[in-house]
């Protein structure tokens, strides 16, 4: 073997032997079935930090499971991923001198098509080197057929079952994209802005009164000015007319409660094309709507002399057009809260358009009670179950219409101003034929009669079937497959799409499979740099994942990943995470090497050989309850931290020392026979987070037959804890620890043995033969009072004195030990007196007080040690 693990020369030989084998598909049979399906990303995606940390949590349980023996099937795919895929086709369009609007639908799709063939392996390629153990012939994309059928089905369902209307509402519009958001994908952020204030001239010539606006380039879609009917200034005024500035066009002076006349000047420009708020008003008072800007947030025909500028660049314009005409007041710096889009970052702009919406209001009710009420489902950590009510009790009607060409096709055909709702053409026309007859309509239309909605669903109306539909339980609800895949076991996912995705999957569960869809949700945190900032390719924080993996191999990346990530807490990524679980690699590499290179003999095993490994049985079987309660309750990185200590304290650094025969001398065949089946058990412990080095090491370990691998090993059982031996093993490390640190402080050589002496007859908690050998030691001599010219250690509350003669240098030891005192009692009359306050014992929380007591009383016990060994030293 190498002395030092070299990922890169066996990670594509075991996942090709892995994929060789089909040892990651899955099919239906008797056992247990452990499900998960991969959050899908962006077919145009490739993998970054965020992607690494979520796939190396999904594959830890799905390799666990595969070990438990349970069917276990990881469901991979791509989401066509709407806005995203679109936009990067029409920017290579663009470089190409082709633009969107001239192409017709088919020819932009088979563009969009042939990008996606392109690249959308990418990620999933991205993912193996990762060690993901996906069933890669179940591998789905949105956009495959019965995956898109499915989403034509669902819609047509929802249509006939009066879920989904259509309507003219104020919608989010994402001028960048060109197309709707949903509430949900709107990220609102605070940006000092300014707030002009303008002057509205009275149409009589009796003065002008002013309006403060954060937009002035909406001025051209004013239709009225709106005060509150409580407001005196303005009592007067109402019925009178102004103009609009720069337009010059008359609008009326109306009241509405709404108007808050503690804001800026107490007049609210009424401009119901751009604010929802002015919508609802001019709806409650029948205003005209002036719609001032083009759909890409330039300006149009009714901004005069403006149109063509966008608004951003109209607004400085405008206002120093307001000041040259004397109708700008003044302006100020204003705080405001301004809507992003969250897939492309531009201001969203609101905008009327008749769009298709689902009503949420009785869809979401057994999504709540599932998560809040019944507890059919849980969300890890629980901390979400507050965001996760606040959203649902709040949701509002789902907008599902995109503006773009790159999804699934909306199945609604129009003629004669109305429509039906069909699967193909020749259904609406069939469906459009019925009607006119039950009209008694003697028409009769044809297919040129029809024309489709030219709009696509949201991306997440696809997704949100996503753990129905890879079974193809929407087209075929009653297949052996989504009987017995269904529900899934649990998922793994971003905190930040708990409402855009899993919500929204809880609730199509219910209503198409009447059940939930998983029964845990593992919500993990953000990847930030070590300084918590957010990874953006801006700030240059962002490792290269795939350059991780070069550099320190997929099993050290991640463990370093997993280390530091407790359930949905974030992340503060450094690459040394990286190095430590390179060290790990190697720890584990060179005790392997260690035990292999021993040569086996028929000699009997030495009693502390029989100890150490008992303790370490006890300490195994201990350590994996303990595992296994983390993992129940979606500790992942706690599990892995408790294995990391079994493998790198318990086993290497103290088994194999105690156990290892002397130089070139050979071992006894019992001590061999258990190193090795503790080896297996631990690499077996180990797979799920280190799959290539555990195979590596786990096929050398002994002659396997053909075609076996860790990968379907059997997960290890808990076995008897022996808790006596295990206190008396603690008791003995503590007391080596210290004779090894003493040995240090007075330079005595390290394997010079030592005499040790103790007053208490309890010296059984020490294990002599352990003590004998790793503590360099002789005999332990029981005593009556401790003699002059020794040292003492204490080990919780046993005295340990070690006669040093000629050793040691008595004065500088007093020297030494007199500062020591000194400074022990200092910290105690520190403490003493926090003890001492009434105020602070009765209002400090009780584990405070707790924590201060016991300081108090190891201070003491230092104390009375130091004053012993002061007292031996003459």
């Amino acid at each position: 073997m190498e002395t030092a693990y070299n990922p890169s020369a066996i990670e594509s030989k075991w996942y090709a032997y892995w994929l060789e084998r089909k040892l990651f598909e899955s099919k239906v049979d008797d056992r247990e079935p452990y499900t998960i399906v991969i959050p899908p990303p962006n077919v145009t995606g490739v993998l970054h930090m965020g992607h690494m940390l979520n796939n190396t949590i999904q594959d830890v349980l799905i390799r666990r499971a595969r070990l438990q023996q349970k069917n276990a099937c990881w469901v991979p795919g791509t989401d066509h991923a709407s806005i995203a895929t679109e936009a990067k086709v029409v920017a290579r369009l663009k470089q190409q001198g082709i633009a969107k609007e001239t192409l017709s639908r088919e020819e932009f799709l088979k563009h969009a098509w042939d990008w996606t063939e392109e690249y959308g392996g990418v990620i999933l390629a991205q993912l193996k080197r990762l060690g993901a153990s996906c069933d890669w012939s179940r591998t789905t994309f949105t956009m495959d057929q019965h995956m898109y059928d499915s989403v034509i089905e669902v819609f047509i369902d929802l249509y006939e079952k009066g879920h989904i209307y259509r309507g003219y509402r104020m919608v989010n519009w994402d001028p960048e994209a060109k197309t709707t958001l949903s509430d949900e994908e709107v990220i609102y952020q605070e940006r000092e802005g300014n707030l002009y204030y303008i002057q509205y001239a009275y149409t009589d010539g009796s003065g002008a009164l002013t309006v403060a606006t954060t937009r002035p380039e909406t001025i051209f879609g004013d239709v009225a000015i709106c005060v509150n009917p409580e407001d005196p200034r303005y009592s007067d005024k109402l019925g009178k007319t102004v103009f609009v500035p720069i337009v010059n066009r008359e609008i009326p002076i109306i009241s509405d409660t709404y108007v808050d006349a503690e804001f800026g000047t107490g007049c609210l420009k009424i401009t119901p094309a751009h604010d929802q708020n002015d919508k609802a008003i001019g709806d409650k008072y029948n205003l005209e709507i002036i719609d001032a800007l083009n759909s890409d947030a330039t300006l149009n025909a009714h901004a005069l002399h403006y149109e063509g500028l966008d608004r951003f660049e109209a607004r400085p314009k405008i206002a120093e057009e307001l000041q040259a005409l004397g109708l700008l007041l003044k302006v100020e710096k204003h705080l405001n809260k301004v809507g992003t889009s969250e897939r492309t970052g531009a201001v969203i702009e609101p905008r009327l358009l008749d769009q298709w919406f689902l009503k949420m209001e009785e869809l979401v009710k057994p999504a709540i009670d599932a998560v809040l009420k019944n507890g059919e489902i849980k969300l890890h950590p629980s901390k979400f179950d507050n965001t996760y009510k606040h959203w649902l009790e709040n949701i509002r009607d789902w907008n599902i219409s995109r503006q773009l060409w790159w999804g699934q096709q909306i199945p609604a055909f129009y003629y004669d101003n109305t429509f039906v709702v069909a699967k193909s053409l020749e259904e609406a026309l069939e469906k459009a034929n019925e009607r006119a007859a039950e009209q008694q309509s003697n028409k009769r239309y044809t297919a040129a009669d029809l024309r489709q909605d030219e709009d696509v669903l949201d991306t997440w109306f696809s997704s949100w079937l996503w753990p129905i539909s890879v079974f193809n339980g929407i087209l075929e609800p009653d297949n052996k497959e989504i009987n017995y895949y269904y529900p899934t076991s649990d998922l793994v996912t971003g905190p930040d799409i708990l409402f855009f995705w899993v919500a929204r999957m809880i609730i199509s569960g219910y209503e198409y499979r009447k059940t939930y869809p998983f029964k845990n949700v593992y919500l993990t945190g953000l990847v930030r740099d070590k300084q918590g900032r957010k990874m953006s390719k801006s700030l240059g924080n962002s490792p290269d994942a795939l350059g991780l993996i070069d550099t320190y191999g997929a099993d050290a990346v991640r463990v370093g990943l997993l280390l530091s990530s407790a359930a949905g807490n974030d992340l503060l990524f450094d690459e040394s995470l990286c190095q430590q679980g390179r060290n790990f690699a190697n720890k584990i590499w060179n005790a392997f090497r260690l035990i292999t290179s021993w040569e086996g003999a028929p000699i009997a095993q030495p009693e502390a050989n029989k100890i150490g490994i008992e303790w370490f049985n006890s300490q195994f079987n201990s350590t994996l309850d303990f595992i296994e309660d983390q993992y129940a309750k979606y500790r992942i990185s706690d599990a892995l931290m408790a294995l990391y200590k079994l493998i790198w304290d318990d086993y290497c650094s103290w088994l194999l020392e105690l156990i290892k025969p002397a130089y070139q001398q050979p071992v006894d065949e019992a001590t061999k026979k258990e190193a090795f089946e503790l080896m297996e058990r631990l690499l077996v412990l180990l797979h799920p987070f280190m799959p290539f080095l555990t195979e590596e090491l786990w096929q050398q370990l002994d002659a396997r037959p053909e075609g076996s691998s860790i990968c379907v090993a059997h997960w290890p059982q808990s076995g008897p804890i022996n808790q006596p031996l295990i206190g008396r093993f603690n008791h003995t490390q503590s007391l080596i620890s210290a004779l090894r640190t003493m040995r240090k402080e007075k330079h005595i050589k390290p394997k010079e043995i030592l005499e040790i002496q103790t007053q208490k007859s309890d010296h059984l908690l020490v294990i002599p033969e352990v003590l004998s050998k790793l503590g360099f030691t002789s005999s332990i001599e029981i005593i009556e009072s401790a003699g002059d010219n020794t040292l003492s250690v204490r080990v919780e509350t046993t005295e340990y004195y070690i006669p040093f003669g000629t050793q040691i240098n008595v004065e500088e030891e007093v020297e030494k030990l007199q500062k020591e005192l000194t400074y022990q009692k200092g910290f105690l009359e520190i403490v003493n007196r926090k003890l001492t306050n009434k105020r602070f014992v009765d209002g400090a929380p009780d584990e405070v007080v707790a924590a201060e007591r016991k300081k108090a009383a190891d201070a003491q016990e230092k104390i009375q040690t130091i004053e012993i060994t002061l007292s031996k030293l003459g």
